[in-house]
């Protein structure tokens, strides 16, 4: 892995890099290429590029969250596979294909909850399948099926924006956990490209961003590319919702998702369930948006879905300064699952869902993703 630094570094957001940075890019030929991604670990204070050129790499990006969020995740993925499926020479399609195999199983390794993951390496595999049985050029083919998971993560995350947009209202106080922007996606995000999107038409929203403990993405990463945008942005930390929703400020609770059940059940960073709590009992719609590879209709309901536990020293070292004594016990899960009876819809790029249930769901995901 090598490290491609900003021109500029800086303590706030580069001027332009709303409509410019690639959160995950192609750099090169199938045969020589690389993956860049930006190091979003070190984001908002530096602006840090890195390649990645074997699959070692790229699984420890994504395993230390380099690169987050569910459809960045999944693009990676893609384009992690074309790295090792060359990692074994190319001269024989079946040998490219064995280390396309190989490479897809470690990758697959690297966080367990977000379904895009396993989505994206599912295609790749597939893809593989393909060229070799059409005698087709298996890198150059596999590469053409990375850019097309890439392209297609662009147009759905554009599709979700322009949805959610026609739910909001100017003036609208909007409250949002976690990050799922253009960090989270190959390029406009999936929350936050509803307010991006209601932006662009002229309507004047004022967002609440969690901070979001304890690896801060709300503030660190929401906070960032929402100043970007020029949209109006108020940081609060995660025990502020409640009272910021009783006084009246929040009209829409916005989150995106790492993983959505078959009945709408949705996992999303931690908190994200208390948030759904707390903004039923304060009578304000609760919205999920997320592309149609984030559903796993393999799932009946969210108790299927796997939740990660990160590293202890995330809760008690957050930053690298010990904020906890010695030996004390820590549980760190990195997401929950918010019932679907709380959702007031789920934002797709192929419409809304609502009433959330099972039937709306199959309804309109019937050829998402059905199994895991």
């Amino acid at each position: 892995m090598s490290v491609v630094r900003d021109d500029v570094t800086q303590s706030g957001p580069r001027e332009g890099a709303g409509t410019t940075f690639r959160t995950v890019e192609w750099i090169g030929d199938a045969a020589t290429g690389r993956l860049r991604m930006i190091d979003q670990t070190l984001l908002p204070t530096q602006f840090v590029e890195i390649d990645c050129d074997d699959v070692e790499s790229v699984w420890q990006a994504i395993k230390r969250l380099s690169v987050r969020g569910a459809p960045a995740i999944g693009v990676a993925a893609a384009y992690g596979a074309v790295i090792g499926a060359r990692s074994r020479g190319v001269s024989d399609p079946h040998t490219v294909r064995q280390a396309l195999s190989q490479a897809a199983a470690h990758l697959s390794t690297s966080r367990p909850t977000a379904v895009n993951l396993f989505w994206a390496l599912d295609r790749m595999q597939a893809a593989g399948d393909a060229a070799l049985a059409g005698r087709q050029p298996l890198l150059e083919s596999l590469l053409d099926e990375a850019h097309a998971i890439a392209e297609e993560d662009r147009a759905m995350c554009r599709a979700i924006g322009r949805h959610g947009a026609e739910l909001m209202t100017d003036g609208d106080g909007v409250l949002t956990h976690c990050n799922a922007g253009g960090l989270a996606t190959a390029d406009y995000g999936t929350a936050l490209a509803v307010m991006f999107s209601a932006h662009e038409q002229g309507k004047r929203l004022r967002v609440f961003a969690d901070e979001t403990r304890p690896l801060l993405q709300g503030a660190r990463l929401t906070a960032w590319e929402l100043v970007e945008r020029g949209i109006d942005v108020t940081l609060i930390c995660d025990n502020m919702a409640a009272q910021v929703m009783k006084e009246g400020k929040i009209q829409k609770v916005i989150v995106g998702a790492d993983r959505i059940a078959a009945n709408g059940d949705a996992a999303n960073k931690i908190g994200t369930y208390g948030v759904a709590v707390l903004a039923k009992a304060h009578g304000i719609p609760f919205y999920v948006a997320a592309p149609s590879s984030t559903f796993d209709l393999s799932l009946t309901d969210g108790t299927g879905i796997p939740i990660e536990e990160r590293d202890p020293r995330e809760v008690t070292e957050g930053f690298g300064r010990r904020t906890a004594p010695e030996g004390v016990a820590v549980y760190n899960p990195a997401f929950d699952v918010t019932p679907a009876h709380l959702l007031a819809g789920i934002i797709t790029e192929r419409g809304v869902i609502s009433p959330v249930d099972s039937h709306t769901v199959r309804t309109l995901m019937g050829t998402a993703r059905a199994s895991s």
